[in-house]
């Protein structure tokens, strides 16, 4: 089977999905990119991540062109590649529909340096890209235009598009990012704007994130 390791991988995270509260039934989507050959494996549309096997994940070319799978890939599958054409530095790429950031992306407001939390996202505040209609190339196009390189993008009215090395560094960043968004509208419902963190505060947190947690290749 044509990228097994990467297949399985994105049914395992897509099974995440739901049970983390980062979408409802079949919203959102998620990809990963093998750096070897450039193929990409992504999820299927309009399955429920639970039925969701290895076989039913499609396997793409860069251009799109469909290699292995039998299943329809999902209808996001332009902001996948767009993304990836983009960074040629991230292979994984998670569009979930969470409560939280969905509820800011309604506001069309990005998610301010409230919280050091933020800076996982590799900039100071995760931006909001216009809207477009779901599943089309200018939402696609949209999306990385205001994303500019940070690891995380809110889509008006839609969601959120996060990007990491791998799938599990791009699935904790989606949760990562609606617990911020979480906070950031408890702020606001609370009657206030939260303080901002300076560029100096937040440019020395993502340089503690640089070398948090366990060196590479231990547990």
């Amino acid at each position: 089977m044509l990228l097994e390791r990467e297949r399985a991988a994105v049914a395992e995270y897509g099974r995440r999905l739901v049970p983390a509260r980062l979408t409802v039934g079949t919203g959102g989507n998620l990809s990963l990119r093998d750096p070897a050959t450039g193929y990409i494996a992504v999820s299927p549309s309009g399955m429920r991540y639970e039925d969701i096997s290895c076989a039913d994940v499609a396997v793409l070319a860069p251009d799109g062109t469909r290699l292995d799978g039998a299943r329809k890939p999902t209808s996001e599958t332009a902001l996948h590649l767009a993304f990836y054409a983009a960074r040629p530095d991230r292979h994984a790429v998670v569009h979930t529909h969470s409560p939280a950031v969905t509820a800011l992306a309604c506001l069309r407001r990005e998610l301010p340096a409230m919280s050091y939390l933020v800076a996982l996202s590799g900039r100071d505040s995760v931006p909001c890209a216009p809207y477009a209609d779901f599943g089309s190339q200018a939402l696609a196009d949209a999306a990385v235009r205001a994303a500019d390189g940070c690891d995380a993008v809110l889509l008006a009215s839609h969601g959120i598009v996060c990007l990491g090395a791998d799938l599990d560094a791009a699935f904790q960043l989606a949760e990562q990012m609606e617990f911020c968004a979480d906070v950031y509208l408890r702020c606001l419902a609370a009657g206030a704007e939260p303080a901002r963190l300076t560029p100096e505060e937040m440019a020395q947190a993502r340089a503690r994130f640089g070398t948090y947690g366990q060196p590479k290749g231990e547990k």
